[in-house]
């Protein structure tokens, strides 16, 4: 046997017991000292956090005792400035002293629509008066309209410590009394035309085919004279003039064939209404539609011949309950925050809920009439016979038809461009017994916005309308107010659809552009001074709704905000809006209810403001303070900019920081540039619905 190899050595030496123990205490003696070290720093940190809290607190304390101590003079300085609403409520009340007053001496052989003695003769020499020529008729119409207008705006516009409840109601009872009678003139001059018709005879079809319209309604009307079903036309296009529409579900000012609806607290039921665009499917033989004497009238649109009168017409007239809501609104904008009241649920998926959805475009009145006997020239003399029921609807499908027998209504029908449809429109028929939109009946809606038609089918003739969500321009994106000369300011809201940028100037304000997709639309209404609460209806009536109403906190997830945060807010805001912009701010979501947080910015000339110019704001209502964020900062901080002091009004607040100039265009505003101001911001609660 060979030589044994030796083992190769590890290369550590063994470390030995004694050595380990040395190592080991080492180690403890390092850990103790580490802790030692760690608790001391622990106990420092902890102190100077105590001290620098000391510190915060007492200098808290401080300017919390500063503000304290100069509360009551800037109060009192702050009332001062707020005088200005009571002068602009002031010059308000003078100034509807004054129109009344220079209504009475006009003389202009209008009456008065709030002198009932002078409405009521009106209205009597007016039904007496049996002209009823369909142009005379509409011309009356339109004086009608703007008396009904007239009305409307002063429930609107008056406080209710200059108007009383009998007033009130008197003023309701002349717009529902107006409101009818139009109805009935409009019923009488659509059957004197129809009684001559063959004046409108087409010489190669047979039909009758009618478009007669002014500004405020549009008759369409076809008829088959000829009783054939071989001759109808191929289709009847009118565009829509429904420019003074309101959104008006129950109480509607209607130019055409039938009745009007009414309210709830009209006597009579309302017949369905022949309004603006309508068709009825292709019948099978008008001879059946037809008594032996008559002949079928109808008005229709493509792809079927009608039997159906149609009528456009524009609503001017609110729902009573509307017609009440504005004002409240006005005094207590924040009535919603109030969860106590108690609300009738609708249970019914196909009652449309006003509160939600509102009639944008006006309402269509569509019918089947039965032909009235026609005029005979028998040698120098028109003969008709006189019939005492007036124009009679023609009943589809007839009650004793089988259902397979008489095919749906097919509807199309060109909207106005003066509308804006920012989501496909909800179809809904009037329901006069429930007085209530309903949406069954109606299918096969299509909707092409680019052409900007709706197509549907109707199992039956009905009164339609085209609703849009109210909120559907809610929650705003974005807003900015600033000024831009002497009492005269911008307000811009950017919504998910659109951007309204609205001009103030003095005691007026003007929509000065609506965009949507880089486009602006609704020209026939930009450009006009008004005031803010004809603004807010001509918006609303447009389509272009940014106004909240009483309920709409139920379909928004709103930002909600104390009432005294958000209210003086707005107050304080108008008081020094010719000298600063404010804007919209992200922060606003994370300071909780009780305060609002806004970008403010000293803004003396007229051009747009730097990002680097703004600055942070918050105020709670009685106290205002500037904050040290920023809009890029990376979480929210109630923390004070550095050198800055707390104060009970954001006008002093501002004023710790802006320049003479500013403080002098502020003090020197007009009043009713101020009121203009507060009421566009109080309508649209910025700080609230963005």
């Amino acid at each position: 046997m060979g030589p044994k190899k030796k083992k190769k050595s590890s290369g550590k030496k063994k470390v030995s017991k004694a050595e380990q123990l040395r190592l080991q205490k080492e180690e403890e003696e390092r850990r103790l000292k580490e802790e030692e070290e760690a608790q001391l720093q622990a106990q420092q940190e902890e102190a100077a956090r105590l001290e620098k809290e000391r510190i915060e607190q007492e200098q808290m304390e401080n300017l919390e005792a500063k503000d304290q101590e100069r509360r009551e003079s800037e109060l009192a300085e702050l009332h001062s400035l707020e005088q200005k609403f009571l002068s602009a409520q002031q010059w308000k009340t003078d100034y509807r002293a004054n129109a009344k007053w220079e209504r009475y001496l006009s003389c202009d052989g209008s009456p008065d629509p709030t002198v009932l003695q002078e409405i009521n003769t009106f209205m009597s020499l007016w039904r007496e008066d049996r002209n009823e020529d369909i142009q005379l008729v509409m011309e009356k119409g339109e004086q009608v309209l703007n008396l009904i207008e007239k009305l409307q705006f002063l429930l609107l516009d008056t406080p209710p410590n200059e108007i009383t409840e009998k007033e009130t109601v008197q003023y309701q009872e002349s717009i529902l009394e107006l409101q009818n009678l139009l109805h009935q003139k409009y019923n009488g001059a659509t059957e004197h035309l129809l009684k001559t018709a063959n004046m409108y005879e087409d010489s190669e079809t047979g039909n009758m085919q009618a478009v007669i319209k002014d500004k405020n309604v549009t008759f369409c009307i076809w008829a088959n004279l000829k009783k054939k079903v071989r001759l109808p036309t191929d289709g009847f296009h009118t565009s829509l003039l429904l420019r003074k529409c309101q959104s008006v579900p129950k109480l509607e000012v209607l130019d055409s064939e039938e009745l009007t609806q009414r309210s709830k607290d009209n006597v009579e039921e309302p017949e369905e209404e022949k309004k603006t665009d309508r068709e009825e499917p292709s019948m099978p033989a008008e001879e059946e539609i037809c008594s032996d004497e008559r002949k079928s009238a109808s008005s229709f649109k493509e792809n079927s011949s009608s039997i159906a009168g149609i009528n456009e017409a524009e609503e001017k007239t609110e729902k009573k309950s509307e017609i009440l809501d504005v004002p409240s609104q006005v005094q207590d904008p924040l009535r919603q925050e109030k969860t106590n009241e108690k609300e009738e649920a609708i249970t019914d998926d196909n009652v449309v809920d006003l509160q939600q959805f509102v009639p944008v475009g006006g309402v269509y009145h569509i019918d089947a009439l039965q032909l009235p006997p026609q005029v005979k020239q028998i040698k120098d003399w028109n003969m008709v016979e006189l019939l005492d029921v007036g124009l009679e609807a023609y009943p589809y499908p007839p009650e004793e038809a089988e259902e397979a027998a008489y095919p749906p209504i097919h509807i199309s029908l060109r909207l106005s461009d003066h509308v804006m449809y920012f989501e496909d429109p909800v179809i809904a028929r009037w329901d006069p017994a429930g007085q209530q939109w309903r949406t069954d009946g109606i299918s096969n809606v299509t909707y092409k916005n680019q052409e900007k038609s709706i197509t549907f089918e109707m199992d039956a003739f009905y009164t339609i309308a085209l609703l849009q969500d109210a909120h559907c321009n809610m929650l705003y994106r974005a807003w900015e107010l600033r000024p831009t000369g002497v009492d005269e300011a911008l307000l811009r809201v950017t919504t998910v659809f659109a951007t309204v940028q609205i001009q103030i100037k003095g005691h007026q304000c003007m929509l000065s552009s609506v965009v949507v997709e880089e486009k602006h639309v609704l020209s026939h209404v930009t450009g006009k001074w008004t005031s803010p609460l004809d603004l807010r209806a001509v918006l609303k009536k447009a389509g272009v709704n940014i106004f909240p109403g009483e309920y709409s906190y139920k379909y928004v997830s709103v930002n909600k905000k104390a009432p005294l945060a958000e209210v003086r807010a707005y107050q304080q805001m108008a008081l020094v809006a010719s000298a600063f912009a404010f804007a919209w701010s992200k922060w606003n979501l994370e300071a909780g209810q009780e305060k609002v947080v806004f970008k403010v910015s000293e803004h003396i000339k007229a051009d747009s403001v730097e990002d680097k110019d703004w600055s942070l704001y918050m105020f709670n209502g009685q106290k205002a303070q500037k904050l040290k964020i920023t809009e890029t900062s990376e979480a929210f901080s109630e923390e004070l900019e550095e050198d800055t002091e707390f104060h009970s009004t954001l006008y002093h607040m501002l004023k710790d920081f802006a320049s003479k100039e500013a403080i002098d265009k502020v003090e020197a505003a007009s009043f009713l540039f101020i009121d203009v101001v507060y009421q566009l911001l109080l309508a649209m609660r910025v700080l609230t619905y963005s």
